[in-house]
């Protein structure tokens, strides 16, 4: 099995997290931009190759991971509904980091204004989780943390209004495998 992405990715991050939680045996490759553009339709990663089989995006690839080590993924509705408000504000906040980086002015246009409403909102709701100080945690939990994590590196957001998800993520912060996928230095 061979994983393809960055370092820096909050999405293959998580499935960093899962494979190493599996113990199934894998390759990590490095790949940059440029190479995702031309591996994936989606000109993004992660990539995931098992044998003939290729998946092209991070929610399909834990649930492959999750499943191949007899592992839950996303267990119910309310669940699978916070993963895909944490992938919304990720997705919004990743679109905005790029935006800006190209020289896109973000505060002037009502579509990047949006987004950055959007974010805001959505932290304000994902702020009235119960997350936890230690693990085990599951992929909602994971998902939240690689996001703020990212995101806080990044200096995209910034979460001191945010007491819970602030002291969730130091916590999380201290355990091994956060640790052992924490992008380099």
């Amino acid at each position: 099995m061979k994983l393809y992405g960055s370092y820096t990715s909050p999405f293959v991050r998580h499935c960093r997290i899962a494979l190493l939680e599996s113990t199934l045996d894998y390759e990590f490759i490095e790949t940059d931009q440029v190479a995702s553009a031309t591996l994936s339709p989606t000109k993004r990663v992660p990539l995931l190759q098992d044998g003939e089989m290729t998946l092209h995006d991070s929610s399909a690839i834990l649930h492959y991971i999750r499943n191949k080590s007899d592992k839950p993924f996303i267990e119910g509705a309310v669940e699978l509904d916070q993963y895909c408000l944490i992938n919304t504000a990720l997705d919004s906040t990743i679109n905005l980091f790029f935006l800006a980086r190209d020289g896109v002015d973000i505060e002037r246009y009502e579509y990047t204004l949006r987004q950055t409403q959007r974010i805001e909102s959505t932290l304000k709701e994902l702020e009235q989780l119960k997350l936890p100080l230690h693990g085990p945690y599951d992929d909602v939990q994971l998902r939240l943390a690689c996001y703020l994590s990212w995101a806080v590196f990044r200096q995209r957001i910034n979460i001191d209004s945010y007491p819970k998800m602030k002291l969730f993520l130091a916590a999380i912060e201290r355990e091994p495998l956060f640790i052992e996928t924490a992008p380099p230095a």
